[in-house]
């Protein structure tokens, strides 16, 4: 069972995990592409960050930014590689998902990439109810970038 917590990113694993994140979306977007955010961004006071623990292992993290119209956004997303295809990101995405209905949000979108490092995530994300949405919040759209969104009930 996972142990899903406020992460304040003081903790070396998180920090590395946040790295190994952006390099990742570094490697597999074109230039100018790369929409995830670094620690200083995740500590923004519209941003919680939430980690999931095997144990003692982190086995990932996920992010919710409130864009401050009843919507939020998801970010961040990562499972550990020692942890991957364990419902580490299943769990971290119901997660998140509770917490936006808890804080009264009507709407979650996401931004995601295109291409074969994507799909298992936008399988996920399609699996929870996402769908195909414009581009939100300081976003524009461009030939990488895909926007889903979720409607929250209340």
């Amino acid at each position: 069972m996972l142990d899903i917590r406020l992460d304040d990113l003081s903790g070396e694993p998180t920090r590395e995990l946040v790295t190994l994140h952006l390099s990742g979306m570094h490697a597999h977007s074109p230039p100018g592409r790369v929409h995830a955010l670094g620690l200083l961004d995740l500590r923004a006071p519209t941003v919680t960050v939430w980690s999931a623990w095997d144990g003692p292992a982190l086995a990932g993290i996920a992010a919710l930014k409130e864009l401050g119209d009843g919507t939020g956004e998801l970010k961040s997303m990562r499972t550990h590689p020692g942890h991957l295809r364990q419902g580490v990101a299943a769990a971290l995405l119901d997660h998140i998902i509770g917490e936006a209905r808890r804080r009264g949000l009507h709407r979650l979108g996401l931004e995601t990439g295109r291409g074969p490092a994507f799909e298992p995530a936008l399988a996920l994300y399609r699996k929870r109810g996402f769908i195909d949405c414009e581009a939100f919040a300081d976003y524009r759209p461009n030939d990488f970038s895909r926007f889903l969104c979720l409607a929250l009930a209340p």
